[in-house]
């Protein structure tokens, strides 16, 4: 069954999948930097499983439940019911908020107690195939751990088993902020090396993205469980990052190991299909790449000719472009921005934007409008002539 994660983009969230990877091969991973974001994503995750035959799952992870989630789990719950019965989809939700218990009383969906955990609580939307669990005393990612029998299609790598241990316990310490607890600082040391690495080399939505973080929080954990303290960890974060690259440029044939790493993925970034939507004006659009890689790839893909002109989007809805032909400019005054003629910035009019996709329905209408039929009639160069 198709396995789609959405979850949150801090370390928790990135923690969960993680662990789910760990269990399951999901499809694809969604994250959510922010609460508010969550409706748009989810409605668009229900329009598509809308016209989906086959039987998928959801499992949402470490977002906080407020009320656009909660009219997402009943239409889901609706949908089902339309379906064959033989085929549902299937919804997992793990959360651990508890203000998401205050959101769902005032849907009036009361929580029921779990006899073995206290501060479990189950919700029921009469569909058996919608499971939503809040615990309140536990961190999303070792609720994926406790929970896994919900969605797991394999058996973790026995040879990572201590390593997950470790980094459930770690994580689940720093989300809930116990300082008492001895794998806090390690804790506090993933979120420090996870900060700043998830932007950096790999942009989210890439099909490489979440295997590096992955990796790269992994292996972070293992140096910790040889006694590293957090210090020696931070120092020796540059060695298990060019590690992770050379594993991930072996086959690349431009690949130069000279080059510093973010030389290296920039390359192999600059010929990925999946980083890029080309517009319609020939305009290659790509998200969530940091400034400083932007640039690189940037450069990289004007040179070889495969375009003029590219613009990347961010997050929090800023958008850069760069050109070769002088209309780097021209783009950003269509976003309210400025710049030089060959490199400018403007900001998307909704602010945010959560994927690739989301991206390109913002941009392209502005920046690539339709041409209406009326252009292409023969008589269009007429509508203004006088005479």
């Amino acid at each position: 069954m198709r396995l789609t994660q959405i979850t949150h983009h801090d370390l928790d969230g990135y923690g969960a999948a993680t662990l789910v990877a760990a269990y399951a091969e999901p499809t694809r991973i969604v994250h959510v930097p922010r609460y508010g974001d969550v409706g748009p994503v989810v409605d668009d995750e229900l329009k598509r499983l809308s016209k989906t035959k086959a039987a998928e799952m959801v499992l949402i992870t470490d977002l906080g439940i407020e009320e656009p989630t909660i009219a997402f789990l009943r239409r889901f719950a609706a949908m089902n019911r339309k379906r064959e019965a033989d085929a549902p989809h299937r919804l997992v939700v793990l959360d651990h908020h508890t203000s998401s218990i205050d959101q769902m009383r005032r849907q009036n969906l009361e929580p029921k107690a779990d006899a073995e955990n206290p501060r479990l609580s189950r919700f029921d939307l009469g569909d058996p195939s919608v499971t939503v669990l809040i615990d309140e005393n536990s961190s999303a990612t070792k609720m994926v751990a406790t929970h896994h029998a919900l969605f797991a299609t394999k058996a973790p790598d026995p040879a990572r088993a201590e390593d997950l241990a470790l980094f459930v316990a770690s994580v689940d310490a720093l989300d809930l902020w116990r300082k008492e607890d001895p794998h806090f600082p390690g804790g506090f040391a993933l979120d420090e090396i996870f900060w700043d690495n998830v932007g950096t080399l790999v942009p989210v939505g890439h099909p490489a993205h979440d295997p590096f973080v992955a990796r790269l929080l992994l292996e972070a954990t293992a140096t910790l469980r040889t006694g590293a303290t957090p210090a020696e960890l931070e120092r020796a974060v540059p060695a298990i990052r060019g590690a992770i690259v050379d594993d991930l440029m072996r086959d690349e044939p431009s690949d130069d190991a000279r080059l510093t790493t973010r030389q290296r993925m920039a390359r192999a970034l600059a010929r990925s299909d999946a980083l890029f939507h080309a517009l319609p004006d020939g305009t290659l659009l790509s998200f969530a790449l940091d400034a400083g890689t932007f640039q690189r790839v940037s450069d990289l893909v004007m040179a070889s000719g495969r375009a003029k002109r590219l613009v990347n989007v961010q997050r929090a809805g800023t958008l850069s472009f760069r050109s070769i032909d002088g209309t780097a400019l021209d783009g950003a005054r269509l976003f309210r921005g400025g710049g030089h003629q060959d490199a400018a910035g403007g900001k998307l009019p909704s602010g945010t934007a959560f994927s690739l996709a989301d991206a390109v329905a913002q941009v392209e209408p502005v920046l690539a409008p339709p041409k209406s039929a009326a252009a292409d009639s023969p008589f269009a160069a007429l509508k203004n002539w006088k005479g």
